[in-house]
């Protein structure tokens, strides 16, 4: 599907059904981190949001069995270019969402892949010169991959609210779980 805007990748189904509910059942059997508005877990490298910040004290070693078939299989299917040593699960309930906002430069890669699972929603993307909107229908199963002017040059977001439109339908946000996939760009000390 094309969206108009250089260096965005929508992969409708990219996970099956079987798939969705296995990497959720695993996501629900570790522990959720509740400093934010919404439940978040962190492999790899711990984020800090405040301070918009990686370093090396923040690494939690290496990916768990569990999420490394799903970091090989983007990096296989061409969507990273190497396999991502950052993974952020982030939880929304109806009514919640995210503010508007391009991945840390300094932090991560030139690509940042997000896969949804659960309930569908609709993430806004805003050129950050001239404004341009373009939403976007994340379906459960899909995968969305930002780099170069996707990355750099448009934010990303979700408008905290109970329902979409797309279409011309309501649809109704349930539960949704974001796995997003990235690289750290702090060195071996």
């Amino acid at each position: 599907m094309d969206f108009g805007i250089p260096g965005l990748r929508y992969q409708a189904n990219y996970l099956t059904e079987q798939e969705q509910q296995e990497l959720l059942r695993q996501v629900d059997a570790q522990l959720w981190l509740t400093e934010l508005k919404r439940r978040v877990q962190h492999y790899g490298y711990k984020y800090d949001y405040r301070k918009r910040m990686i370093d090396y004290s923040m690494s939690l070693g290496h990916l768990p069995d569990w999420l490394t078939p799903i970091a090989q299989k983007v990096q296989r299917d061409g969507f990273l270019p190497v396999l991502a040593d950052q993974v952020a699960v982030n939880e929304y309930f109806p009514g919640q969402g995210i503010g508007a906002h391009v991945d840390c430069e300094p932090c991560f890669g030139d690509t940042v892949v997000s896969i949804s699972l659960g309930s569908s929603c609709v993430m806004d993307l805003r050129h950050v010169e001239n404004k341009r909107h373009v939403p976007i229908l994340l379906e459960p199963g899909s995968l969305l991959m930002l780099t170069g002017e996707a990355r750099y040059r448009w934010t990303h977001g979700i408008i905290g609210r109970y329902d979409d439109i797309c279409d011309g339908k309501t649809l109704k946000r349930g539960r949704r779980v974001s796995v997003t996939l990235r690289t750290v760009l702090i060195g071996v000390p």
